[in-house]
């Protein structure tokens, strides 16, 4: 049964909106059917909950504005799948939201650098609208993605270039109409503009992508403990109980996602830790 007071009971949630974002990836707005969606902080999770068929750990992308979530997923399982598949009107279960979020704070004064890889955009959207909203500074967004047609959010790009923020995207497959940079994420730190001893950096994606990206902006100055990363691991209760998303000493769930890269660093080092 959901819908009750335990904590490990989801909340019933409606789909209000889905919009396909990809050929694999949609972004559902859920709204409570009951109460108001509880205040998150960029950085944090929910756990969704696709009735009959179970549960999984999905980033907040944002706060829509009828005052729902907006959660983007990708289908690489059964649970992923089942959630891609709702419509509007149909009822999810909500836990949440968990977890630690971005330093903002950290970043107050600072020059900013925002990486991305694929749907590592999606935690870091929050995030990048409350740096346009709340600061002002040197805000850069490097993003990147398989191919041009797989990039997240490119309204969202569109709009942040004309706010103020300086974003650049990178693609691993070019296509025919593609006239930007292609390779890794890491070429594009090349190309914008921070002082390493004002710098903070926030890092999303697959974890070699944010080991690499963290090395460079260390090599290049940038204290280690200014640059944080969203980790990504198999967490199931959500409230450091289960034991799935132990990291070394941590529970990715209760001490993350979202940890600084000097913290991190050394357990990202231990092959399949």
């Amino acid at each position: 049964m959901i819908g009750g007071p335990h904590p490990m009971t989801p909340a019933l949630y409606r789909v209000r909106s889905c919009r396909p974002d990809r050929v694999d990836t949609v972004t559902l707005t859920l709204e409570p059917l009951r109460g108001e969606c509880p205040q998150f902080h960029p950085g944090q999770f929910t756990m969704l909950y696709a009735p009959g068929v179970g549960e999984i750990a999905v980033s907040i992308s944002g706060r829509a504005r009828s005052g729902g979530y907006t959660q983007t997923i990708r289908a690489v399982g059964a649970v992923s799948a089942a959630l891609c598949g709702k419509r509007p009107g149909d009822v999810v279960g909500v836990r949440g939201p968990y977890g630690q979020g971005w330093g903002l704070r950290a970043a107050a004064g600072l020059d900013v650098v925002v990486a991305a890889g694929g749907l590592g955009l999606a935690p870091l959207r929050p995030l990048v609208r409350a740096l346009l909203r709340d600061r002002c500074g040197r805000i850069s967004v490097i993003v990147g993605s398989r191919a041009p047609d797989l990039l997240l959010y490119p309204g969202d790009l569109a709009r942040w270039t004309r706010q103020g923020a300086d974003v650049r995207v990178i693609v691993d497959h070019p296509d025919h109409a593609w006239r930007g940079p292609v390779g890794l994420v890491t070429r594009l730190i090349d190309r914008i503009v921070f002082e390493p001893r004002r710098t903070c950096a926030f890092v999303c994606g697959p974890e070699a992508m944010m080991r690499n990206t963290a090395a460079e902006l260390v090599r290049r100055g940038v204290a280690p403990g200014r640059v944080e990363l969203s980790l990504e691991r198999n967490m199931k209760c959500a409230v450091a109980r289960c034991g799935h998303c132990q990291f070394g000493p941590l529970f990715v769930c209760e001490d993350g996602p979202v940890l600084r890269y000097d913290r991190a660093a050394p357990m990202l080092a231990v092959p399949e830790l």
